[in-house]
C-alpha cells in the first residue's frame, strides 16, 4: 500500500506541467541552491515633449535613436522560499551625450506564503545602488544637462507581490516603495553659467562662476525622496515550449530638489580692476548662490510613467529560454523635466539560464 501510494505521488509530481519553473512566470522562485540568470538587450526610440525643460534646450519635439538599454538579473535561491537577487541596467543614448547605469539592486525575496492550489505572497528588500556613481552634469542658463543617469543617492527598496495560477494562466499584482537619502554625491560643471552682478556705478554686468569664486564643478546638497512603483503581471504558458505575458506599471517620480551648496568658494576675481573695484565681494557671491538656490529648491522635474508590456517566449532547452518583448510608456512629466515624451517605445530579447 505504501509503495503504491508513493509511486502515485511521484507520478503526479512529474505529470504536473512545471509553468512555475518558467523565468518569465512572475511568481517564479528558484529552488535552493538553484541560480538563474536573465540577461536582455534592448532599443528604445523616443520624441521629446515640449516641456519647459526642452524647449530652453532646443530638443522639444527632437528624435532620440537608438538608445541602447542592457540589463542584467541574477538570482539565487538560499532556500526554497528565500531568494538573493541583484539586477544592474545600463543605458546609452548618443543623441543627449547620456549614458551611465539607470538601475542597481541588490536584495532579498522572500515567500512568506503558498497554497497548493496556486496563490502566492512575496514580500522583498533590496539596496538602491544609486550612490555608487555619483550624478553629473553641466549648469548653464538654458537649463542643467545630465552625463549620467545616476541621481547620485543611495536608498531601499521595499515591496510586496501577491499572485496566483489558474492551470495555464498566471496573474500578479505588485506594489514598491523606493526611499533615497539626500547627499551631495554630485558634480556639476557651472562653466557655462553667466550671472548678472549689480555693479557700483557700472548698472547689471554678466559674470562668469569663475570670476565670481566658483570652482569649475560644484556639489548640491540634495533632499531625500520618496517613490513608488505597481503594477500587473500576466503570464500564460500555451504548452512546454511556448509561453506569453504582459503587464502594465506605473512609476512615480518625485521632484529633485536642492538644500543648499556644499562647495567652498574662493576669491572674487573678474579680471578688471574697475569691475572688482566696483564689486562687494560677499554680496556678490551670496547673490549668486541665493539666485542659485532660488532656480534649484524646487527642480520641478518629477514625472509620473505608465508602460504597458508584452512578450513572447521560447524554451530552448530545459535550461535556457529566449524572449522577445516590447515597451510602450505613456508620461506625464512636469514642466522642468526633460523625462518627457511624446513617443517612447523599445523593443528587445532577453536570455534566461538556469544553472
Amino acid at each position: 500500500m505504501k509503495k503504491t501510494l508513493s509511486a502515485a505521488v511521484a507520478l503526479s509530481v512529474l505529470a504536473a506541467p512545471a509553468y512555475a519553473a518558467n523565468l518569465e512566470n512572475p511568481l517564479y522562485m528558484p529552488k535552493a541552491n538553484q541560480m538563474y540568470s536573465k540577461t536582455s538587450v534592448g532599443v528604445m526610440y523616443k520624441i521629446a515633449d515640449d516641456s519647459t525643460a526642452h524647449v530652453n534646450k532646443e530638443h522639444d519635439g527632437a528624435t532620440e535613436f537608438p538608445i541602447w538599454r542592457l540589463h542584467e538579473e541574477l538570482g539565487y535561491g538560499i532556500t526554497d522560499r528565500l531568494e538573493a537577487y541583484a539586477k544592474v541596467g545600463y543605458t546609452h543614448d548618443d543623441d543627449i551625450a547620456r549614458k551611465g547605469m539607470h538601475q542597481g539592486r541588490v536584495g532579498l525575496k522572500y515567500r512568506a506564503f503558498e497554497t497548493t492550489d496556486g496563490f502566492a505572497w512575496d514580500i522583498y528588500a533590496d539596496a538602491h545602488l544609486g550612490g555608487v556613481s555619483g550624478m553629473t552634469g553641466s549648469y548653464a542658463n538654458n537649463g542643467f544637462t545630465y552625463d549620467n543617469y545616476s541621481n547620485g543617492r543611495w536608498g531601499f527598496h521595499a515591496g510586496t507581490q501577491v499572485g496566483k495560477t489558474w492551470s495555464k494562466f498566471t496573474g500578479a499584482a505588485f506594489f514598491e516603495v523606493l526611499q533615497t537619502f539626500g547627499n551631495d554625491n554630485n558634480e556639476i560643471d557651472v562653466t557655462g553659467m553667466k550671472f548678472p552682478i549689480p555693479v557700483t556705478g557700472m548698472g547689471v554686468v554678466p559674470l562668469s562662476a569663475a570670476q565670481l569664486g566658483f570652482p569649475d564643478e560644484i556639489s548640491v546638497d540634495l533632499k531625500s525622496t520618496t517613490e513608488f512603483n505597481a503594477g500587473l503581471k500576466t503570464f500564460y504558458q500555451i504548452d512546454d515550449r511556448w509561453s506569453v505575458g504582459a503587464g502594465f506599471t506605473f512609476k512615480h517620480h518625485e521632484d529633485n530638489s536642492v538644500e543648499g551648496l556644499a562647495s567652498d568658494l574662493g576669491a572674487i576675481n573678474t579680471g578688471t580692476p574697475a569691475l572688482d573695484a566696483g564689486l562687494t565681494a560677499a554680496k556678490a557671491q551670496q547673490t549668486v548662490v541665493d539666485t542659485l538656490l532660488a532656480t534649484v529648491k524646487d527642480m520641478n522635474d518629477g514625472f509620473d510613467e505608465y508602460i504597458i508590456s508584452l512578450s513572447g517566449s521560447y524554451q530552448l532547452t530545459d535550461t535556457t529560454q529566449i524572449t522577445l518583448y516590447g515597451e510602450y510608456t505613456f508620461d506625464d512629466a512636469h514642466q522642468m523635466s526633460q523625462n518627457g515624451t511624446d513617443v517612447k517605445a523599445e523593443i528587445g530579447a532577453r536570455v534566461n539560464v538556469v544553472f
